[in-house]
């Protein structure tokens, strides 16, 4: 009897239910897109329902479409949109408010005078990450003091807060399972990475109940199984991790040193630094890459906020394009010598600017500029932001000669000549991009004994194409000074 693993890959723009065989070879894949809710200027919002329901119709659709029966799947991994927060009702399971989106920026201000009071060095010392509204702490206090009632509901220990791994996993689960990761949780702001437990201090200073917090867990463990009801039999909960740190185990990045970039609605650079919690000196965030028996691997990510997100805007937002897969043969139509940039600063710049108050902007139109020039500015903005990763990274005497890459925009080889060349480093890109979805595969599938060990999952990984540097240094130079003054015009 063959094994399969059903991966949810809950993600920002979209839901996705992938099955793997034992082999980690994809047999087929679910997607179902749902709405973003902007009510505000940089407010972000998921409807919670749309999360579960879209989930749990790519996961049916899937084993339909794989002619597969729930008994026939040994375990499924869950991966997800990182810090994105919701607070619900632990006796009905309804939640009290929409999902606050990672990207939403409305605890800015929150976030300021939390750094103006002196909560800076303390917080980063614990979590490892900077007073942002990006991270999922600030997001539950507004909730809790803006949505009437939660809080007394919260103290009255009826509510529960989780990431959006945690309310799938609840649900799926009919309420018996409340836990979380490692990996979630690192990224909450509440979580002392160090200790590996949640910080009673944090809670104090956020004002969160502590009741209301999942249970923290390995990436790989028992995290209890689906309601028989769901999918018509039960199968084991068996592997969760975010979305990033998924990609990271994905692409076996499991030595000090291996990085691996993912292009997705945002970008995401992530290196292993072992063992070691590296305390970065140019605003990277430390955070938890995995967690195995107990054990941490720690490492060191860079975020950028817009990155396949910047080719939906030039679908949806000004219509220039009809669809993401054109964006390759359209740039290579573009000028060679177009000065055209976009600082695609939707939502403010992510590491190593962090500025939330940047705004996008595109430089260098000129009156021969076409749809080409701008297509091809917005994908060599998430090479040059990515180049601010690896500069930073390279500075904090951690050599990177090699970048595994992934998700949607991985399959764009124009992008990946360009990134190589700008960043002079070998870029990897893997047989499968969709390696965020293996990675939640490969964690349930570790705990459920399918895949026995970390080398096991090591020699899986196969290169599909490599792409070397061409330029010499000074077009390397030329093209950094033109992306750096467009950025200083956007910095506050």
């Amino acid at each position: 009897m063959k094994s399969y693993i059903l991966s949810i890959d809950q993600g920002t723009t979209s839901s996705r239910a992938i099955i793997f065989d034992e082999n980690a070879q994809l047999i087929c894949q679910e997607q179902q897109e749902f709405e973003q809710i902007f009510p505000s200027d940089g407010w972000v919002e998921h409807r919670p329902k749309d999360i579960l329901d879209s989930t749990l119709a790519t996961c049916q659709q899937a084993l339909k479409s794989a002619n597969l029966s729930a008994s026939q799947i040994s375990a499924i991994g869950i991966t997800n949109q990182r810090e994105t927060t919701i607070v619900w009702d632990k006796n009905t399971g309804e939640s009290v408010y929409n999902a606050i989106v990672w990207q939403d920026r409305r605890t800015h201000q929150f976030c300021s005078d939390l750094v103006e009071q002196g909560h800076s060095e303390s917080i980063t010392a614990k979590t490892g990450l900077l007073i942002d509204a990006y991270f999922s702490a600030s997001k539950v206090a507004w909730i809790l003091d803006n949505v009437e009632g939660t809080r007394a509901r919260a103290e009255a220990g009826d509510l529960l807060f989780g990431t959006v791994d945690c309310f799938l996993l609840w649900h799926l689960t009919q309420g018996k399972s409340h836990a979380t990761d490692a990996t979630n949780a690192s990224r909450t702001m509440l979580f002392n990475i160090h200790k590996q437990q949640w910080d009673k201090e944090l809670l104090t200073l956020f004002n969160i109940p502590e009741a209301m917090l999942p249970e923290v867990k390995d990436c790989a463990a028992d995290f209890g199984s689906t309601a028989p009801a769901i999918f018509g039999a039960s199968i084991p909960i068996a592997g969760i991790a975010g979305d990033q740190q998924a990609a990271l185990f994905g692409q076996a990045c499991f030595s000090a040193g291996m990085a691996k970039s993912t292009y997705g609605t945002g970008c995401f650079l992530i290196i292993n630094t072992g063992k070691q919690a590296v305390k970065s000196k140019h605003r990277l965030l430390t955070t938890v890459g995995y967690r195995l028996n107990g054990e941490v691997s720690y490492a060191l990510e860079g975020s950028i906020f817009i990155a396949g997100a910047a080719i939906q805007w030039l679908r949806d937002g000004i219509k220039i394009i009809e669809d993401a897969k054109q964006v390759e043969a359209i740039a290579r139509n573009a000028n060679t010598d177009s000065q055209v940039v976009m600082v695609p600063a939707f939502t403010g710049l992510g590491a190593p600017h962090w500025d939330p108050n940047a705004r996008g902007a595109i430089f260098g139109l000129t009156r021969d500029t076409g749809i080409a020039d701008i297509v091809a500015a917005a994908l060599k903005a998430v090479c040059y932001q990515t180049k601010d990763l690896i500069s930073a990274i390279e500075d904090e005497d951690i050599q990177l000669d090699k970048l595994r890459v992934d998700g949607g925009m991985a399959n764009n080889s124009w992008m990946l000549q360009f990134l190589s060349d700008l960043c002079d480093v070998e870029v990897q890109r893997p047989t499968l991009v969709e390696t965020t979805a293996l990675g939640a595969a490969y964690l349930a599938g570790l705990q459920v004994g399918i895949y026995k060990s970390l080398d096991d999952i090591s020699q899986r990984w196969q290169c599909q194409d490599t792409f070397t540097p061409s330029w010499d240094d000074e077009k390397r130079r030329n093209h950094q000074q033109l992306w750096q003054r467009s950025v200083q015009k956007v910095l506050t």
